[in-house]
């Protein structure tokens, strides 16, 4: 649906749970995407949670694939329609395509998608302040740090900071007329 130069982004199916199950239950990917403690996922589980991942009107989840296959998930959701903004999501659970641009492809293509064509006026996302490498890919897709709450997580052992980060309409704008 949505096409980049390496990347296309289009609805999630059935057939991308099998890849997907792998993904969730690695637990290092696991403890950097998710602000809860890593939990064993049953195909059960997963198909449970795409079934009502599938029902949500307030969504907008997509497969990313690369060289025509499965390599993550990402998507917009938590649209608000008074203040025109939404909450950004990605993983790229494939290890063979992590820290290669994919992930900087796939957001640009979402936030493309949120700007012209829901009319979203600012996406935001949280990230934990110990995934460094998601960190450097959003402020490179032009996210700038909006807050901090201090210690707010703990995960693999230890308390961590959640970092808020957005970006605007009119700084997208400008990155892509920089581009």
């Amino acid at each position: 649906m949505l096409k980049g130069e390496r990347v296309l982004l289009r609805a999630r199916t059935r057939a991308d749970l099998p890849r997907q199950l792998a993904m969730d239950n690695h637990v290092a990917l696991a403890l950097l995407s998710d602000d809860r403690p890593p939990l064993p996922v049953s195909m059960e589980r997963l198909e449970a949670e795409f079934e009502q991942q599938m029902k949500e009107p307030n969504v907008a989840w997509f497969a990313i694939e690369a060289d025509g296959k499965f390599i993550g998930r990402c998507g917009l959701h938590a649209f608000d329609a008074t203040h025109r903004t939404c909450t950004l999501g990605i993983t790229i659970g494939d290890r063979e395509y992590q820290a290669r641009g994919y992930g900087r492809e796939a957001i640009g293509l979402l936030l493309d998608y949120a700007f012209r064509l829901r009319n979203v006026q600012k996406v935001w996302l949280t990230t934990s302040s110990n995934n460094e490498r998601a960190i450097r890919c959003y402020r490179a897709c032009g996210f700038v740090e909006e807050g901090r709450l201090r210690r707010h997580e703990w995960s693999g052992g230890e308390y961590i900071d959640l970092v808020y980060m957005g970006i605007l309409r009119e700084e997208w704008a400008a990155g892509k007329e920089a581009t």
